[in-house]
């Protein structure tokens, strides 16, 4: 897996917008990193490459955004077991094809798809981020 460093959100956008013309409808993403480590710019930017302009926003209280049925944020950060992810319906949207980017996919493992692609963020300093692809 490639590893890139970016040295602004504004880089860390653009690379997300470049990755999003890789994804295919039902592709699922893991999302990677730390808090604050630039999981939420990186989706920013995956909107912008699929076209949406509804503005991308963190989904920490709502566990999940939909994006024009295209696109579905989660945020699972709050899920305290797989069961409640199933309770929420969240495990649904796997099957919708649309791309699904998922922070904190470790909350909900037994539910996510054999087949998934992972994205890493490290941040090194205030700006500067490690992203392996």
């Amino acid at each position: 897996m490639p590893k890139i460093i970016t040295s602004s959100r504004e880089e860390t956008e653009k690379l997300a917008c470049e990755y999003a013309k890789t994804l295919r409808a039902g592709d699922v993403v893991l999302l990677g990193g730390d808090m604050g480590a630039g999981k939420t710019v990186f989706a920013k930017g995956v909107a912008k490459g699929l076209g949406i302009e509804e503005e991308v926003t963190s989904p920490t209280y709502a566990y999940m955004n939909d994006y024009d049925g295209r696109l579905f944020h989660y945020d699972c950060y709050r899920i305290e077991t797989p069961e409640q992810a199933e309770s929420l319906g969240l495990a649904d949207y796997f099957d919708l094809g649309g791309i699904c980017l998922v922070e904190w996919a470790q909350n909900i493992a037994p539910l996510l798809p054999k087949r998934v692609k992972r994205v890493e963020i490290r941040k090194i300093n205030e700006n500067e981020r490690e992203i392996e692809l």
